[in-house]
């Protein structure tokens, strides 16, 4: 499966979908996401389904001020709607796979818990 290109348009149907959707932060100065970028997309290759997005920090500045990125790259990883998993740096292959490995294995009613939990 391709990437898509995720804008203020489509960010918030996109991540809120059911399922894995892995967004890549990134601009096109930046040394490290030139390096991540062939990785993701060999990823979205691999893993047809999980909802791989990509959004340029340059052209979607007031999306990247909403989710407070400080520091491309930045991996964020949402399962069901739920933002699981955010960090910023550039990651090699098997990292990238470890990620989506501990996402996929999540106990998602266990997480609501605790998130209800903190919530109280």
């Amino acid at each position: 499966m391709a990437t898509t290109t995720l804008t203020k348009d489509n960010f918030r149907e996109t991540v809120t979908s059911d399922g894995i959707t892995l967004v890549d932060w990134w601009a096109a100065w930046c040394g490290p996401c030139r390096m991540f970028g062939p990785i993701f997309e060999e990823a979205s290759d691999k893993h047809e389904d999980i909802t791989f997005g990509k959004i340029d920090t340059e052209a979607q500045p007031e999306l990247a001020a909403m989710a407070k990125i400080m520091s491309i790259p930045t991996l964020m990883a949402f399962r069901d709607g739920v933002l699981v998993f955010s960090q910023p740096g550039a990651l090699p292959e098997s990292a990238l796979e470890d990620v989506i490995r501990a996402v996929r294995e999540l106990d998602m009613d266990d997480v609501r818990k605790q998130m209800d939990e903190q919530a109280s």
